[in-house]
């Protein structure tokens, strides 16, 4: 279970990482810290980066879980010679 949590935890500090260089590149490296302090003043709220990260990762899981509810179906049948 803490294995899962470490994963699913470094999962979302990637699509974190990865979505704010992605979105913010050129802030990133012309001027990092005063575009973080600059969040408290963003028309999306302080709290943004968090909130679009969590609805990437909710999208991501639900794939994923797809992915894996398919794969048990393939299995499944493979099994039983269909």
């Amino acid at each position: 279970m803490k294995q899962r949590v470490l994963k699913e935890l470094g999962i979302f500090l990637f699509l974190f990482f990865f979505l704010s260089i992605w979105m913010h590149y050129q802030e990133w490296l012309d001027h990092p810290i005063e575009h973080i302090k600059a969040l408290p003043e963003s028309q999306f709220g302080i709290f943004h980066p968090l909130v679009f990260t969590f609805f990437v990762y909710i999208l991501i899981l639900i794939v994923r879980i797809f992915i894996k509810i398919a794969k048990r179906f393939i299995e499944t049948g493979a099994k039983r010679g269909v």
